[in-house]
């Protein structure tokens, strides 16, 4: 794509040539013959065998013996099979490969402490203690097809816990680390685990956090769980089970010295090795299943070929094991030779600037970030982010919700220093990436370059499924299956048919909705169950709630849509006011906001102040639990959730 800026409005930073010619994407598509990405997308789309047989060479993902065929859709696009015939394991890729080279001696990881305490570990070190860990889950019997639950926080042996149960061929279920009892009950259950690897303790916002006993009285009600390893790390109380319970340290202490004495288990590269749940609005949560060939390619196809991570660099994304972004970093950063960088705890404590501060003592150079990280970031003094040294930074990434143009500028101007690209990305837990930013095309704020070649993205009118038009809103699909979607969801056939196959025929549809211009960028506008029709008029609530940050009098905002005898649905605006603004004033303030931008339909019919809002660990905002708080209705699944109490102040606010 070429765009003029001269000619097009928003384009607000442009690649230099050096950085077009160095740039990943580049590279592929010359491999693969293609000059420009709408035509890579094009073909990828024409014919997803042969874009994902070239993508897995160029990647070099190697293989124990050689699939037959790259794509299989005898059984229909929701249940593509890939690398038929296959053998290989995602350990192989991530770790053996590195053995006899000179990056087996640099760093695979780099942790950081809540009390800044800091460690390193060599792709050597990874690699050891994976074996090590592998050996003594199979001296426990536990190996193929077996499901063990993963409940820790970000420590180097969260990463070696992942990649030991994948080496022996069995499949890591993460659990959020902040989960209580009954989320972990219901997740081992769905998922039939047999073993649960936790951690005695450690640090949550400068208090010791119990992690074993709440395994324990998890279960109490799991009776097919046969073993519990313990890794010692922050002593804190709790039982112990002889016979099921096993401290780390013990169960590898017999384990060969030599990593290249634990085998990797050949695995049929489409068997599954990564179980994540995904919670919804309502019922329990879906199990996403992702393969030995599917989630790691897919991923370095997002991460590395069009967002330009590269080996060597130093890669941050704070967030928990427990949602993508964990296995992301792991097994993404660590394929493509990466430095992954760890952080224990949250990335506003113990000071409100810790992310940056993060970046700069560990010279991070790929940034990965929530736009709600972001907008509380937004809070802090002039000074605080003027101190610390960001030159290191060479990309950063975005996913999770759409941004705000306020916080997306601040980002890009503050943060980079309009020097650093700051690309979007989105997609979500079923398949990676379906739309992404790329270091060679120009940007616009919140905008997207466009799909992620294989996915086959398209926007339709949402009855029919045909595309639709530039500058006209649609449902977000896809048109073809691509290597990281989902092998269907846990034992329920059913119900991943009916959640994303149902609607349009033959097209998985997403549920967010998205647009182009004129230019071929993409904007998405938020989850399409959101959308608020007011008065016959229709806007996501992004937009509004763009209008109110704009009046640089919050720190955050969510606007939901209730119900209203005359309008249908009237807005209401929950706001975090910033800590010097005067609340009588500012609502006048921001409901003149509102309606100056969009008309008079869509003026908020209540603005409320309220502490906080319900967010996950890795910072998203949750619609969905706002709305039914407000509304006093059955929130779903909540577990997720950081901040529980943010649900009974927005509750103790409608009364």
């Amino acid at each position: 794509m070429q765009i003029d800026p001269s000619t097009s409005p928003g384009v607000v930073w442009r690649p230099d040539t050096a950085m077009v010619e160095e740039a990943n994407l580049t590279r592929f598509m010359r491999a693969l013959g293609v000059d420009s990405f709408e035509a890579l997308n094009e073909r990828a789309s024409l014919d997803p065998g042969w874009f994902h047989d070239e993508l897995i060479r160029f990647l070099d993902y190697r293989f124990e013996h050689p699939y037959e065929r790259v794509l299989d859709v005898s059984e229909g696009p929701p249940f593509a099979h890939w690398c038929v015939g296959g053998v290989t394991n995602v350990v192989l890729n991530c770790l053996d490969r590195r053995r006899g080279t000179e990056r087996y001696g640099q760093p695979a990881l780099v942790w950081e402490g809540e009390d800044g305490a800091v460690s390193t570990w060599t792709f050597a070190d990874l690699d050891r203690e994976t074996c090590r860990l592998a050996w003594g889950l199979r001296s426990l019997g536990i190996g193929r097809g077996d499901v063990v639950g993963m409940y820790l926080p970000n420590l180097p042996h969260a990463a070696a816990a992942m990649l030991a149960v994948a080496k022996i061929g069995a499949i890591v279920l993460p659990m959020f680390s902040g989960f209580g009892a009954d989320a972990i009950t219901q997740r081992l259950n769905d998922g039939r685990a047999v073993a649960v690897i936790t951690v005695d303790g450690s640090a949550r916002r400068g208090k010791p956090v119990g992690a074993k006993s709440v395994v324990d009285v998890a279960l109490a009600h799991c009776p097919d769980v046969r073993h519990v390893v313990v890794l010692r790390h922050l002593a804190a109380p709790h039982d112990w089970t002889q016979g099921r319970d096993h401290w780390w340290d013990d169960l590898t202490a017999g384990a060969p010295e030599d990593a290249a004495d634990v085998a990797t288990e050949a695995m049929p590269a489409d068997d599954p090795f990564l179980l994540m749940f995904t919670s919804g609005t309502s019922g329990k949560p879906k199990g996403v299943v992702h393969s030995h060939c599917g989630f790691p390619i897919k991923t370095a196809l997002d991460l590395s070929i069009c967002m330009d991570l590269k080996a060597g660099d130093r890669f941050l994304w704070m967030s928990d094991m427990g949602w993508l972004v964990g296995p992301m970093l792991v097994f993404g950063g660590l394929l493509v030779g990466a430095t992954v960088v760890l952080a224990e705890g949250a990335p506003n404590y113990p000071e409100p600037d810790r992310l940056w501060r993060l970046v700069e003592r560990h010279r991070v150079s790929y940034l990965g970030l929530a736009p709600t990280i972001a907008r509380l970031s937004m809070s802090l003094p002039d000074a605080a982010l003027a101190e610390r040294d960001l030159s290191s930074l060479r990309v950063m990434i975005s996913t999770g919700e759409p941004w705000t143009p306020e916080a997306w500028h601040w980002t890009f101007e503050r943060v980079g220093q309009r020097r650093v690209p700051l690309l979007n990305f989105s997609g979500g837990t079923e398949m990676g990436g379906i739309l992404t930013g790329t270091v060679i095309h120009p940007l616009k704020p919140c905008a997207f370059a466009g799909a992620v070649p294989g996915t086959g993205a398209d926007v339709v009118d949402a009855s029919t499924g045909a595309s639709v038009g530039v500058g006209v809103t649609g449902e977000l699909v896809m048109r073809t299956p691509t290597i990281g979607l989902t092998r269907g969801l846990w034992h329920d056939r059913e119900r991943y048919l009916e959640s994303y196959w149902s609607r349009l025929p033959d097209l998985w549809v997403h549920g967010d909705f998205a647009s182009r211009d004129a230019d071929g960028m993409w904007y998405v506008h938020g989850r399409s169950d959101d959308t608020l029709k007011i008065a016959g008029k229709r806007t996501g609530p992004a937009e509004i709630e763009a209008l109110l940050m704009g009046t640089g009098l919050l720190d955050d905002a969510v606007t939901i849509g209730v119900p209203d005898p005359i309008k249908g649905t009237a807005v209401v605006c929950l706001c975090v006011a910033r800590p010097d603004t005067d609340r009588d004033t500012a609502v006048k303030v921001l409901s003149t906001a509102v309606t100056a931008g969009l008309g008079g339909a869509f003026k908020p019919a209540d603005v409320v102040f309220v502490p906080d809002l319900p967010r996950t660990r890795n910072m998203k905002l949750m619609r969905r639990v706002v709305r039914s708080a407000w509304l006093g209705e059955d929130a779903g699944d909540l577990s997720t959730l950081v901040n529980p109490e943010a649900v009974q102040a927005i509750r103790a606010a409608r009364r």
